[in-house]
């Protein structure tokens, strides 16, 4: 079974509640709001909003993805032979969204030490890096009012902008005098024996976060705040076009979804702008 964002929006359009209590209920595993979003962006992707039962689901989502992730390491998930999905929840829109120990990406590496080899392994573990969606909920009395797609292309500069930043830092650190360091990390640093007994240790670790899309985005948008719920994809002009013709027809044709040709500033040059389509559905 195929899917993408496209088949994705298409299923948001013709959805009329966006109550995660009342899309979930009775779920003992959606306690959690920000597990309730990632299963309905599962469920929008997967085209299972309709099934009943968790254990329905799962069966059902498998069939669409090749991964399914953890808190711990990104992804959230992967689409089978397509893009990496990952899922966060926001209170307001243009506040910031936590990365934690992740820094943004552009795209998803094969080599990156932060994602589980189940992750690379994925889809016969060929691959070298794809394209990922940063898929950015706002959500409020759990219902969903906002849901943004970005692609980490249009949003995070390529990684060796961060990874240098980390590796700078991580030198300085490493520079104060008379501190045991830790041989290798993935984080900043990590100093042992601190303590005259040398029994305690310090992680020294970063954590990332960055601007919400829509703060942004958001001025590109037709966003209302009397909207009841309102969801907009961001993606180059090329990743548009690469997708099947008659997903993009269905998309185009669809009268509650608008369909506009954008230039945004490159993450990578500012002075450079690159063409994009932003999709928008505002109910």
């Amino acid at each position: 079974m195929e899917t993408n964002i496209l088949k994705a929006f298409h299923n948001i359009s013709k959805l009329k509640n966006f109550k995660l209590t009342e899309l979930y209920s009775g779920q003992n595993r959606m306690n959690n709001v920000g597990t309730a979003l990632e299963y309905f962006v599962r469920d929008i992707f997967c085209s299972s909003i309709d099934i009943v039962g968790l254990v329905n689901k799962d069966k059902k989502h498998s069939e669409y993805l090749s991964y399914l992730g953890n808190q711990n390491n990104p992804p959230d998930f992967i689409v089978k032979n397509g893009d990496a999905i990952e899922v966060k929840k926001i209170g307001r829109l243009v506040s910031s969204i936590a990365l934690n120990s992740s820094y943004p990406k552009s795209k998803l590496h094969s080599d990156d030490v932060r994602i589980l080899r189940s992750c690379r392994e994925c889809d016969g573990g060929e691959w070298v890096k794809k394209d990922i969606i940063y898929a950015v909920g706002s959500v409020t009395d759990s219902k969903i009012k906002t849901l943004w797609f970005i692609y980490g292309d249009c949003y995070a500069a390529d990684r060796e902008v961060y990874e240098k930043t980390f590796r700078s830092i991580s030198k300085k650190v490493r520079e104060v005098d008379h501190l045991d360091f830790t041989a290798e990390t993935n984080e900043i640093a990590g100093v042992r024996k601190i303590d005259p007994l040398g029994i305690t240790y310090l992680r020294v670790r970063d954590m990332w976060g960055i601007d919400t899309p829509h703060k942004v985005f958001g001025s590109l948008t037709e966003f209302n705040r009397k909207s009841n719920f309102s969801a907009f994809a961001l993606m180059s002009d090329d990743k548009y076009k690469s997708f099947p013709k008659q997903d993009r027809d269905n998309i185009e044709t669809n009268s509650k979804i608008k369909v506009k040709s954008i230039e945004i500033k490159s993450p990578n040059n500012p002075a450079n702008y690159l063409k994009a389509k932003l999709i928008c559905f505002v109910q």
